[in-house]
């Protein structure tokens, strides 16, 4: 592996899996000037994918959002192949198939047998460990996570994940790469959910724990968390996202770590799911949904909004979302699994908080967090609201 070059990034890309998720990764990688080949398991997945990419380029430019030449010219870089095996040699080549540790192996099996040692073989999992998936390809030094957020061609941010035996220089070069389409590449290690969906927990964890509790209504538990500066609630969020999606995550993170307490999903949220309430997309959630997307239940009570945001840390939607964002954050900081500063920029860019959970703890007060956990920690033991020792330490 070496520094991008020109050559580098005129070289072929491989995108398994047509779904939403990989069209937006092809569409990526040929808006940055490479021939891209999509494989796809279901026959004729792949054709449809490069002919939707294709619409959805051509209606930009006729909105006048991007040149029609540019538009044809991404297209034409686009092209459907038959199979992994028949994939020519690549810079790189992405996955973005079911979240299956199985199912991943086996292809990674092939593409480590198909690729050349050159070729970076790539995961987009959201959750998944790259340590158990490396293993399975030949040279596994050469495979890392490329975790790109939804949807890829509008979204800026790329966890670029290394396994304990992913090289230096794979790192370096899939960082450059990234860089290279555009986007902003943040490093991690292969913990699990990396950083987004790690620190993220707590954020949707605590609404739902607070709703359990009956400390307040849906609606009002989700004004209170806008007014620290979210666009959303974490209730409406996990409507957006689907409570399905969202809970499988977690759950993986879940087991991923031991079954850790503070990852622990919540009743509330599995019966839900378990119901079929999954959000939006079924018409009702934590909220019902109207054909035009209103939730005519999404009202809060002002007044007790309030008194909420004024009350103590265990009542206190915000004071408890924000210490356990920030705990989770100094944690796997701590641990030497991310930067500081990757931690705070991968937040704000991928969930568009309006600060990064390092930021946030020093605005607040590392041992004013500290103090916080403690008592939640009295209020409801167990182990979830356990503080992180390196709140003590950190500047």
């Amino acid at each position: 592996m070496g520094p991008v070059t020109e050559q580098t990034a005129l070289a072929p890309v491989g995108v398994i899996g047509a779904g939403a998720m990989g069209s937006g990764i092809a569409q990526v990688a040929a808006t940055a000037g490479h021939p891209v080949f999509i494989v796809d398991a279901f026959e004729g997945a792949a054709q449809r994918a490069c002919t939707r990419i294709t619409e959805s380029l051509r209606k930009r430019a006729a909105q006048g959002k991007l040149d029609a030449a540019e538009a044809d010219a991404i297209a034409a870089r686009l092209s459907p192949c038959d199979s992994v095996e028949a994939l020519p040699e690549c810079v790189v080549v992405i996955e973005a198939i079911v979240e299956d540790l199985e199912v991943k192996k086996d292809l990674f099996d092939t593409l480590g047998r198909t690729q050349p040692e050159s070729t970076l073989l790539a995961t987009n999992t959201s959750s998944l460990s790259i340590d158990q998936i490396a293993p399975a390809a030949m040279h596994p030094g050469r495979v890392l996570g490329l975790h790109f957020f939804n949807p890829p061609p509008a979204m800026k941010l790329v966890e670029v994940i290394r396994g304990e035996i992913t090289t230096p220089d794979v790192m370096d070069t899939g960082v450059a790469l990234v860089k290279a389409w555009g986007k902003v590449p943040v490093q991690c290690a292969s913990t699990p959910g990396f950083i987004v969906n790690r620190v993220a927990r707590p954020f949707y964890g605590e609404a739902q724990r607070l709703v359990q509790e009956g400390v307040a209504d849906p609606a009002t538990i989700d004004a209170c968390v806008r007014t620290a500066g979210f666009r959303m609630g974490p209730l409406e969020l996990t409507d957006l996202i689907g409570q399905d999606v969202n809970l499988a995550v977690g759950t993986s993170v879940w087991h991923q770590t031991g079954k850790d307490p503070r990852y622990e999903p919540t009743p509330f949220q599995q019966k839900l799911v378990a119901d079929g309430n999954l959000g939006r997309k079924t018409g009702k959630g934590v909220y019902t949904y109207a054909a035009d997307g209103t939730s005519p239940d999404n009202i809060p009570d002002e007044a007790k909004v309030a008194e909420l945001v004024a009350s103590g840390v265990v009542t206190n939607p915000v004071a408890r979302t924000l210490a356990m964002l920030v705990n989770e954050a100094v944690d796997l900081v701590d641990r030497g699994e991310a930067g500081p500063a990757d931690v705070d920029l991968a937040m704000t860019l991928g969930t568009g908080y309006p600060k990064g959970p390092i930021a946030w703890g020093r605005e607040i007060g590392f041992r004013t967090v500290r103090d916080q956990l403690i008592e939640l920690d009295k209020a409801f033991p167990g182990g979830r609201y356990r503080p992180s020792p390196a709140l003590d330490t950190i500047e």
